[in-house]
């Protein structure tokens, strides 16, 4: 399939890295920096207890679903004062778990189809969830980044697509979405009127997932993003669309 590609908006978890080995290096983290600086907490709230309490915040603060950082600060809060500790700890305690939850690793094509993609057309970052690129490292091989925090709503919302489109100046008939989420990327992006690629990695034994909606398709389908770029160079062979 054929069609104009002026930008390209990226989902990050699970599709430039794996996010189950980033939040579980998380809580570790968390879990020892809490056993170093506040003992009381940590006997208080072991991994099952914070995971059920994080389970809680989404049942009780519905509003906070857009704002993870928002989501584990009141969580943090709420665990030192259960505890009988300075609530104050919520702070360096958070910087403990954000910073190891910065420390993703790379599915093995990301970095250099990113290098590739970025030399064709603009990219942007597009994500529900709260990375930081620039803490990572990211950063020069994006425009921007656009996170459901700073805009206020999550993907699916169309929003936040066409925020991201504006910031690129882009019709959303010109931009493609790529993300692995079928509900969040694909159908939210397609809705908004983007143009869409699914990211369907294998598992580790090689079994890729069903398309599980009827209504809706992806423009394109691919296994990895080194796929994606290999598509972009083919269908716009020329050196550079982002000039």
């Amino acid at each position: 399939m054929q069609f104009p590609v002026r930008a390209i908006t990226l989902d990050l978890d699970d599709t430039i890295w794996p996010v189950a080995p980033a939040i579980a290096r998380a809580e570790k983290a968390l879990g020892d920096w809490l056993d170093r600086h506040a003992p009381r907490t940590a006997a208080r709230w072991p991994f099952e207890a914070r995971r059920q309490l994080r389970q809680q915040v989404d049942r009780e603060r519905p509003h906070l679903a857009h704002d993870m950082t928002a989501q584990r600060r009141w969580m943090l809060e709420r665990m030192f004062e259960q505890a009988g500790d300075d609530v104050a700890l919520a702070q360096p305690a958070y910087d403990a778990y954000f910073a190891a939850r910065c420390e993703v690793e790379h599915y093995d094509d990301s970095l250099d189809a990113l290098q590739r993609l970025a030399a064709k057309v603009p990219l942007a970052a597009l994500s529900n969830g709260n990375a930081c690129l620039r803490t990572i490292g990211l950063m020069p091989l994006f425009r921007f980044q656009l996170g459901a925090r700073e805009h206020g709503a999550a993907k699916p919302d169309a929003g936040i697509f066409h925020a991201a489109c504006a910031r690129l100046d882009c019709p959303p008939s010109q931009v493609l979405h790529v993300g692995d989420d079928t509900r969040t990327d694909v159908l939210g992006a397609h809705r908004a009127g983007l143009r869409t690629c699914w990211i369907n990695r294998p598992d580790a034994s090689g079994a890729s997932r069903r398309w599980p909606h009827t209504e809706i398709r992806p423009d394109l389908t691919f296994p990895t993003l080194a796929a994606l770029a290999d598509w972009l160079d083919a269908v716009h062979p020329q050196e550079s669309l982002s000039a």
